[in-house]
């Protein structure tokens, strides 16, 4: 979805007068971010949401993004690893028990002293965001198909 679809849909629910008032800005640029661009490179008025993905993409760094989804009320997931398709699943559902296992050790070891120093409070958000990916490209594999019988099995039947 483009910045300016985004834009246009948040209009059909929020009022652009209000958002205008709001960000301090003029109504009539409240509704230019919601237009196509006109040469198909980019909003020359420097949409909010574009100025976003160009910050992301000229930094590289996901901190932006991970900022925007707090805001949001939610988190950030970097788009896991693709599968390939139709792959064993026994081995795929092994590795997702396994990061799970890593991730209640990680809590286990920090804990073991009653305290959780900021040191080890890095370290599980670390094993936490790394389950979280791993977690997310099993669920997205999953609705790709990509646990689909293999060659010679009729679809839907297991054996």
């Amino acid at each position: 979805m483009q910045s300016h679809e985004v834009m246009k849909a948040l209009l059909r629910k929020t009022s652009a007068k209000q958002l205008a008032t709001e960000m301090g800005v003029s109504l009539s640029l409240i509704y230019k971010w919601a237009e196509p661009p006109e040469d198909g490179s980019g909003s020359g008025t420097g949409s909010p949401l574009d100025r976003t993905g160009q910050l992301v993409r000229a930094t590289g760094d996901v901190r932006l993004a991970q900022w925007v989804c707090v805001q949001a009320g939610g988190f950030f997931i970097r788009n896991p690893r693709d599968f390939p398709r139709l792959q064993p699943l026994l081995p795929v559902t092994n590795d997702i028990v396994h990061e799970f296992a890593d991730m209640l050790a990680t809590i286990a070891s920090s804990s073991v002293d009653s305290v959780i120093t900021r040191a080890e409070a890095e370290k599980i958000r670390a094993r936490w965001e790394e389950l979280k990916s791993v977690t997310e490209g099993f669920v997205q594999a999953a609705e790709r198909g990509s646990f689909g019988p293999g060659p010679g099995k009729a679809e839907g039947l297991k054996g």
